[in-house]
């Protein structure tokens, strides 16, 4: 039988992720079945990822119940809903990290997104979810805020793995890998053992191209940009990568077993319809990075994604592009700036509206 094509791309070294989690998937074993059938090694999980599955059906109804006998504070209620779904998923997934010595395997909960400002109250939740969780394939997401950075180096220095999240801006990139060193140097420092953490950099992709899109379409007369700046920023982000992660700096952690800081790029779902619907997958595939998908990528690119080693190519195009779109009248730390912060505010929102649905359920239940 011939392989699936997300089997054909994770044999190049892409890991192939899934951005969504819920205790439907959990218990019909559909897990398992993308696992097996889609190449499926790790999940992701926000905000808006729980409240869609929290609203949908029954199937926390009686943990909610449960819940109401103890608390009826909606955060608390979530959090107790969340962790069991993630704990869950990382027993199924297990079997994946033990196999890769780390490597996959990982599942991800996000801390309140309320919280990007805050550095200590950071620091202080994403201990308590890798405490209450406490499974050696959990990550923790902390959003790249500049709150974020010292929350970050701070988790790694004592050992604990962090999905680092909301990743625009190549500056910013940068800012995260040397927490991530840093973190692993302050460990070793301590007498601690960097091969048992790990971490990834998750860049939002699709995200760029609709802000500058936006931007270019209010300029106007310059479509030949367009759907660009998401893909070569990525391209840009991995040539940093290969960078920081090799020389005489990273040799004495790479000794000690410390694994690299893998790329992920998530929001990879086509926004624009007039683009070709699994692009942001296609011209991304390299190894050593990973690519957290919505089902509807992962089916997509099953049906007709096309499997290449692309992560390297363009690469000068890439930074001329930077160039042009400067030319145009774009400004790159300006596009990146407002996406951080609207994706800090779209969490914060999702965050809210989860809440609200949580009372909404407290509420039919109390009353039944």
């Amino acid at each position: 039988m011939s392989k699936s094509r997300l089997h054909q791309l994770s044999e190049l070294g892409q890991s192939v992720w899934i951005d969504y989690l819920s205790r439907e998937m959990l218990r019909t074993g559909e897990l398992e079945r993308l696992m097996r059938d889609d190449a499926v090694v790790g999940i992701t999980s926000n905000p808006t990822i729980f409240q869609k599955a929290i609203s949908q059906g029954e199937r926390y109804d009686e943990q909610i119940r449960a819940c109401l006998g103890e608390t009826d504070d909606p955060k608390e209620i979530f959090w107790r809903l969340a962790e069991k779904d993630v704990g869950d998923a990382c027993d199924v997934l297990r079997p994946v990290w033990d196999a890769g010595q780390g490597r996959d395997g990982y599942v991800s909960i996000e801390v309140d997104p309320n919280l990007a400002g805050d550095t200590d109250r950071t620091i202080a939740e994403a201990r308590r979810l890798h405490a209450e969780i406490d499974r050696p394939n959990l990550f923790v997401k902390i959003p790249a805020t500049k709150a974020g950075l010292p929350a970050i180096e701070e988790m790694i220095a004592s050992g604990k793995n962090i999905n680092v999240t909301l990743i625009f801006s190549l500056e910013r990139y940068a800012e995260v890998a040397e927490a991530y060193i840093r973190g692993l140097e302050r460990l070793v420092e301590s007498g601690g053992d960097p091969s048992q953490v790990a971490s990834v950099a998750s860049f939002f992709v699709s995200r760029v191209d609709t802000e500058t899109d936006k931007r270019l379409d209010e300029l106007g007369g310059h479509d030949d940009l367009k759907g660009k700046l998401a893909i070569a920023n990525a391209k840009l982000a991995y040539q940093r990568y290969k960078e920081l992660f090799s020389g005489d700096r990273w040799a004495p952690l790479g000794a000690k077993g410390a694994t690299t800081q893998r790329c992920l790029w998530a929001s990879t779902s086509t926004k624009n319809p007039d683009y070709r619907d699994v692009m942001y997958v296609e011209e991304l595939i390299g190894p050593e990075t990973v690519n957290t998908m919505p089902e509807e990528t992962i089916r997509a690119f099953q049906d007709h994604g096309e499997v290449a080693l692309t992560l390297e190519h363009g690469l000068e195009e890439a930074k001329r592009l930077f160039e042009q779109l400067a030319e145009a009248g774009i400004d790159y730390g300006d596009v990146v700036r407002v996406l951080e912060e609207e994706g800090v505010q779209k969490f914060a929102d999702s965050f809210a509206e989860l809440l609200d649905g949580i009372r909404a359920k407290r509420g039919e239940l109390a009353a039944a």
